[in-house]
């Protein structure tokens, strides 16, 4: 039932031309792989982690770095792919090699992640190592400055739940606890799990941001980030926490939350005829819109994900009334298809729907930076396109399964009663195919693959990664009326814009989320040919 978030571009990719040279065309030499393993971890620890901690990409050279925004060098970021996700793999990789190398680099990247911890038990986006008065000023010039990044224009001084921030943070440190005992990891997951609890409003949701400090209102808008919020997977990663949590330390005053924030998603789908889901909610249970550019809308791929997570509830409790208005959904996730001629590259859903309408939202801004410009919504769909692509087939498959199954049946294996499968892995971010499943191409597709990133391993120690996505430096506010000839291309506005935006080329430079997947790779390799 748990969900991650990873950067793995696919196990069975093709590896790149010329990789073969003097490799066999079946296997890589154990030792060989080894090495390169060690070689990429030592350049991250000893090069470019910053007192343990990691940020998404840096120049070559360390001159400039970011994260989802651009950082300065005494940060780290917890979002994904940042530490959080460096520990996970240097874990994958003690478990695959027992090098202690590899565990040091995790503690380390706990360490930091303890040493970031907000007081009242969950993290920020952002931990910054020079302390509060620098990252309130990175808050007041990059932050304020990114146009399309509203949760950065303003600093809270608390902690979130969004993009995984805090849970991530948490189940790293469960797992780098459960690994050898270590007191002060487990005590960080105490007070994560006491944010959790603490945060959980009694219908059984929870806020963006917790706790309460200050409102920021924006453009007029009122503070969204106590809003009960769906967004950015928030309800059902913390539910998947509690799990972990219930399942591996026993413990049991995480249990009567999990069944009030099941319960809750069951007075958030809204009445016919738009039974959906939103992204986020009063704390009256009505949709309500949150940065300028969410309107007070119901989400299609929300609710999709909503309806899947109803029939992991059935499946965890074999309470029907978690199926009972699943069709109602499914049915409506029907009627609010794209129309065929706005569907393209797979895609069938619009962003946002009208409640009780039905009708399609359309969001457009206007203006070039974060002072001038503004974004507005209206039902004008004139050259709008889907945006998301939902499997409504497939939720149909499973519900009309489950609606089959007997309620002991469903939930014969559901952790809530002890029983099923560990719900913490023993590799957290590699796969294995393994055993019969890898037959002689594959193993040889394999170990082509492999030969090939050890090969482009460079002299440093890292795998160069073009980085396309950039940012414009920080050079103060911006005008307060677009500079003349400004053409808005989306996703970044004129030149006192610091939003991060995607680039035809880049320069090469050093990734964290290229070294998982290839580290991951790595690993996977070791497990499926050395029985790692």
């Amino acid at each position: 039932m748990l969900t991650r978030r990873t950067w793995l571009v696919g196990a069975s990719a093709a590896p790149l031309a010329g990789a073969v040279g003097a490799w066999s065309a079946q296997h890589v030499d154990r030792a060989v792989v080894v090495g390169a393993m060690r070689r990429a971890t030592r350049f991250m620890t000893d090069r470019v982690a910053t007192r343990g901690g990691y940020v998404w990409s840096y120049l070559a050279d360390f001159s400039r770095r970011w994260g989802e925004m651009e950082a300065w060098p005494g940060m780290i970021w917890t979002q994904a792919p940042g530490t959080p996700e460096m520990g996970h793999i240097f874990l994958d990789a003690f478990h695959a090699t027992g090098e202690a190398l590899y565990y040091d680099a995790a503690e380390r990247a706990g360490d930091a992640l303890v040493a970031g911890q907000h007081p009242s038990g969950g993290w920020n986006y952002i931990i910054d190592f020079h302390g509060e008065a620098s990252l309130r000023r990175w808050y007041e010039t990059i932050g304020r400055n990114g146009w399309r990044l509203e949760e950065f224009q303003h600093y809270y001084g608390n902690a979130t739940f969004d993009d995984h921030a805090t849970v991530e943070c948490a189940r790293f440190l469960l797992r780098l606890h459960l690994e050898k005992g270590e007191p002060r990891f487990r005590e960080a997951v105490d007070r994560a799990v006491g944010f959790v609890l603490d945060s959980q409003y009694p219908v059984g949701g929870w806020p963006q941001r917790w706790p309460k400090m200050d409102d920021f209102s924006h453009h007029g808008r009122p503070d969204y980030t106590g809003y009960i919020t769906l967004n950015d997977e928030v309800a059902e990663e913390n539910i998947d926490f509690l799990l972990l949590v219930l399942q591996q330390l026993r413990d049991e005053r995480v249990r009567a939350p999990i069944e009030r924030a099941m319960a809750c998603f069951l007075a958030l789908q809204q009445p016919q005829p738009s039974p959906g889901f939103a992204l986020q909610y009063t704390l009256d249970l009505r949709p309500a819109g949150a940065r300028t550019y969410e309107p007070a809308a119901l989400s299609p791929h929300t609710t999709a994900a909503a309806v899947d997570r109803l029939m992991d509830f059935y499946e965890l409790t074999g309470d029907r009334a978690f199926l009972t208005r699943v069709p109602e959904a499914i049915a409506w996730l029907r009627d609010v298809e794209a129309p065929a001629p706005a569907q393209r590259n797979g895609l069938t859903h619009f962003r946002y729907v009208e409640p009780g309408s039905n009708r399609f939202i359309a969001v457009h801004r206007r203006g070039s930076n974060a002072q001038n410009g503004s974004y507005y919504s209206d039902y004008d769909m004139t050259g709008q396109f889907a945006e998301k692509r939902i499997d409504i087939a497939r939720l149909q498959q499973r519900h009309d399964r489950l609606a089959a199954t007997m309620p002991e049946q469903a939930a014969a294996a559901s952790p809530l009663s002890g029983r099923g499968p560990s719900l913490m892995p023993r590799y957290w971010v590699t796969r294995a195919v393994g055993g019969s499943d890898l037959n002689v191409t594959a193993v040889r597709a394999r170990a082509l693959e492999v030969a090939d990133l050890v090969q482009t391993l460079n002299a440093d120690g890292y795998w160069p990664q073009e980085l396309r996505t950039t940012s414009h430096p920080y050079i103060g506010p911006g005008p307060a009326e677009p500079p003349p000839g400004f053409v808005d291309q989306g996703q970044v506005g004129d030149d006192w814009d610091t939003s991060p935006f995607t680039q035809p080329s880049g320069p090469m430079g050093i990734s964290t989320g290229t070294y998982i997947n290839n580290m991951s790779r790595l690993v996977g390799y070791l497990r499926e040919t050395q029985g790692a």
